[in-house]
């Protein structure tokens, strides 16, 4: 995995307030850009492959703005691009949990399951929600051609393996974008643990072109 810069050189937008990124919570979010994936379908294409075209915000900016915020927050969210990127995304994470005493929410696509572990490990998130994008045969197509069947499947294998052993802390979900069929959301059902319910969210057809905001599209 190339090592992008720490999470701070990728903050790219800071959202006051949401109430469906984390269901049941108002929460804070963070978008960092970058993402390793080129997925067709994706909301965030800007921030995920274009985000350093666009300032970055400061950590003091940020943490002055979550230091005010925080005692009207019941969690913050971390989201992208993808997070994962950066190889301190833990000791970072950390950081934010243990100065704004609020829970934490991972959203990855999973393709980092070292980066994942190590936040497990340091007790850095509460929450990691996982994409599965569709079954391990349309990976290519899914992702842009940038993961094979089998390297997803690898891959993934190993968060399904964490979420075995830490499953409070995961969640796996489906976007039913337009490339997946009804056989195909079947067979992903049945990829994650059992125990693990996969969730799914609505497609929304990417705006075109990009309108230069960095807030992260909403499904609710």
């Amino acid at each position: 995995m190339r090592n992008h810069p720490t999470p701070w050189s990728r903050l790219r937008g800071l959202e006051p307030m949401s109430l469906c990124d984390w269901p049941g919570r108002v929460c804070a979010v963070l978008f960092l850009g970058g993402c390793d994936l080129r997925c067709p379908t994706c909301h965030n294409f800007h921030l995920a492959w274009n985000s350093e075209d666009d300032p970055c915000l400061s950590r003091d900016h940020a943490l002055g703005f979550l230091d005010q915020r925080a005692p009207w927050l019941d969690g913050l969210v971390v989201t992208g691009g993808e997070p994962a990127l950066s190889a301190d995304l833990p000791e970072w994470l950390a950081e934010l949990r243990g100065r704004l005493d609020l829970p934490v929410k991972l959203d990855t696509n999973g393709m980092h399951p070292d980066v994942v572990e190590r936040i497990l490990d340091i007790q850095a998130a509460d929450l990691v929600a996982v994409d599965v994008k569709g079954p391990w045969s349309k990976y290519p197509t899914l992702t842009g051609n940038k993961i094979t069947a089998r390297e997803a499947k690898a891959t993934l294998g190993r968060i399904f393996k964490l979420a075995e052993r830490h499953p409070e802390r995961f969640l796996f979900r489906t976007t039913l974008v337009p490339l997946l069929t009804p056989e195909d959301l079947l067979e992903t059902r049945s990829l994650p643990p059992s125990g693990f319910p996969l969730q799914t969210q609505p497609f929304r057809q990417p705006p075109r072109p990009f309108q230069g905001h960095h807030r992260k599209e909403k499904s609710c």
